[in-house]
């Protein structure tokens, strides 16, 4: 590129971004989203004695606007839009699919690939997940991946997820607007050794079928505190640039 195409290039951007202020919008902004699996060792206790790790599934995520989920409807069940092979097998496609192109909708994609490796697969403990979002003020995020030691738990926000206060863009840690959720399609076993679990299962409907309600997790059974193995932080464009 030349450098009077650069300088005009530059000078076209600052323009547009004076103009967007001028009339009282914000220009987007973009964010780093980090999910990292902050474990250590193999924190699941079993009933026989044994140990298992905590592992994260592939992330879904979902830039939008209003108030409601776009993903899920806690107190429904399974809309059959793709939430089942979310929450039982860990790849989110089908939903993503699903979700792409409906009412109040501005973006979707899948983060499947952890920091460092060069194809897709969980995170396993000290493993991350990175990606980048474009947004503008009144839009919002919406999130969810498969628990992978379970039949069919997932993590997800609780409500959309503001990625702006007023005109300017959130960041820091927001691991606490996460909750495990049970997608009441499965039967649960014990997490990290029932046989019809991610790691174990001969075949992806292996497990027994449950005709639930999508809520959060409630059974008999232990599960490690989220904040205590997860951790999700938000850095816009201009804080990354700011820590180099």
């Amino acid at each position: 590129m030349s450098v009077v195409r650069a300088v005009s290039l530059s000078l076209a951007l600052t323009g547009a971004v004076q103009s967007a202020w001028a009339q009282g919008t914000s220009p987007a902004t973009t964010f780093q989203i980090r999910v990292e699996n902050i474990s250590q060792g193999e924190v699941l206790k079993l009933s026989n004695g044994k140990t298992a790790p905590f592992v994260s599934a592939p992330v879904l995520w979902v830039i939008h606007t209003g108030n409601s989920n776009p993903i899920f409807t806690g107190g429904q069940p399974d809309a059959g839009k793709g939430l089942e092979a979310l929450a039982e097998t860990g790849n989110p496609e089908p939903l993503s699919n699903s979700i792409t192109g409906s009412g109040g909708i501005v973006s979707v994609g899948v983060q499947a690939v952890p920091v460092g490796d060069q194809t897709g697969g969980p995170i396993t403990p000290g493993k991350a997940y990175e990606f980048e979002i474009t947004a503008e003020p009144g839009q919002v995020l919406s999130t969810a991946w498969m628990f992978g030691q379970s039949n069919d738990l997932f993590f997800a926000n609780d409500r959309p997820i503001a990625l702006f206060h007023g005109n300017q863009p959130v960041s820091g840690d927001m691991t606490e607007q996460l909750a495990l959720w049970d997608a009441g399609t499965e039967v649960n076993e014990e997490p990290g050794l029932g046989p019809n679990q991610g790691p174990r299962q001969q075949s992806p409907d292996a497990g027994v079928v449950e005709h639930g309600a999508v809520a959060h997790v409630h059974d008999q059974f232990t599960y490690p505190r989220t904040q205590a193995v997860l951790r999700m932080t938000f850095t816009p464009a201009g804080d990354a640039m700011s820590s180099k």
